[in-house]
């Protein structure tokens, strides 16, 4: 007999964690895994920008998408190296500017240039892209809603903060 320590819905799949084994159940097929040590990997969320580039993360049990960092984008793929090696990273999102019409934004060319860097780079890490239309103006009013003062609401770096967890929060809702 096992007893239930932990029961989570993750993206329609149940996780029940047991004393020595995990239970994913989703449409009533049951898959067994033994627990010793197994612990799910973050996923990483990149909102690319010419200077700054915005990046979430979520927890390790994948259900809170949270603000990282903003760093220059000219030293982003040092950030990310020195991130991997600290933390467990298993897939990657980055943003997809499109404009109102679905038509890429003239940003496009350049973030499609730094994916297929990531994917030569890192093959074993799926590159997941995102839809980002609209997520500077929903992150300006996070910040105004949350009582930030002006100054501090001019930050672009946070903006970009926001951004990618914004992003990050879109793909995890995401059905399967």
């Amino acid at each position: 007999m096992y007893y239930c320590l932990k029961r989570q819905l993750i993206k329609n799949v149940w996780l029940l964690s047991f004393a020595n084994q995990i239970l994913f159940k989703r449409r009533n097929i049951c898959i067994f895994v033994a627990y010793s040590g197994f612990i799910m990997g973050r996923i990483i969320s990149i909102d690319y920008g010419f200077k700054r580039t915005g990046i979430a993360v979520t927890d390790e049990d994948r259900i809170i998408a949270t603000g990282l960092t903003t760093v220059p984008t000219h030293t982003l793929m040092e950030f990310l190296d020195k991130y991997f090696k600290q933390e467990k990273v298993d897939e990657i999102v980055v943003g997809l500017p499109v404009q109102m019409n679905n038509s890429p934004s003239e940003t496009e060319p350049q973030i499609r240039g730094f994916v297929r860097k990531l994917q030569k780079k890192y093959p074993n890490k799926p590159i997941h892209r995102v839809d980002e239309r609209f997520t500077s103006m929903m992150a300006q009013q996070t910040m105004i809603d949350s009582g930030l003062k002006k100054t501090k609401r001019q930050d672009k770096g946070l903006v970009d903060e926001i951004s990618a967890t914004i992003i990050l929060q879109t793909y995890l809702n995401k059905p399967i």
